[in-house]
């Protein structure tokens, strides 16, 4: 369930917030800050997939050296349908790119999102700016703490922490530094106690937040 990554293996690094199949987006971003694949990495607080025209190559983005990410509930609902040879709910949520794929793209995909089930639900971050926790929705408890059992569904889709924040009644998580969540489309990210909300909608606004925390 949980990943611990060790900064000092890399130059600079990036979370990202939710991407949603737009590739061309990222790799704009990517120029714009003058990202090096050979020294660089990137770390995506899930939603890779779905909505956006670029699915694919987004989820080959799992074979780069210099990219991690947590699961988003994109891509739990893929790995679900797939499972369960029902497409239904994925579809209506934006999965529909997949059935639309020529049959070797197809199966290229579908090798891809099982390589998903790998993915952590949670990534422990050391670097130069402190201990930093990524997970997609929220890390439902009031401390963390490494290898720490939570409620799995809720690392998915809880959006109670951000509601309570946005009404003036939020709190900061203890046992790390900063927190790092998606999931949530925002006009603009949220930066409230040590946690940080960046999912600004990258497929609906084209706005693609990358926060540099080394």
């Amino acid at each position: 369930m949980y990943q611990r990554i060790d900064g000092n293996n890399w130059r600079h690094i990036w979370i990202m917030g939710d991407l949603h199949g737009c590739h061309q987006r990222l790799m704009r971003a990517l120029r714009d800050c003058r990202f090096n694949p050979y020294q660089d990495l990137l770390i995506s607080v899930g939603d890779i997939i779905d909505r956006g025209p670029e699915s694919l190559p987004c989820l080959r983005l799992l074979n780069r050296r210099w990219f991690k990410a947590v699961r988003g509930n994109h891509e739990q609902m893929a790995i679900d349908s797939l499972e369960a040879g029902d497409m239904s709910l994925w579809t209506l949520n934006g999965g529909v790119w997949f059935t639309q794929l020529p049959a070797d793209a197809q199966q290229e995909a579908r090798a891809l999102l099982r390589a998903c089930d790998a993915l952590p639900w949670i990534i422990e971050l050391h670097c130069e700016s402190g201990k930093h926790v990524i997970a997609h929705a929220d890390y439902p408890a009031r401390e963390y703490k490494w290898q720490k059992a939570v409620e799995r569904e809720a690392v998915l889709w809880r959006r109670e922490r951000l509601n309570a924040l946005l009404s003036g009644k939020g709190e900061a998580i203890t046992g790390a530094d900063h927190f790092w969540f998606g999931h949530t489309p925002l006009e603009q990210r949220i930066d409230t106690e040590n946690l940080h909300y960046i999912d600004t909608g990258a497929v609906f606004s084209g706005n693609l937040t990358l926060a540099r925390v080394q």
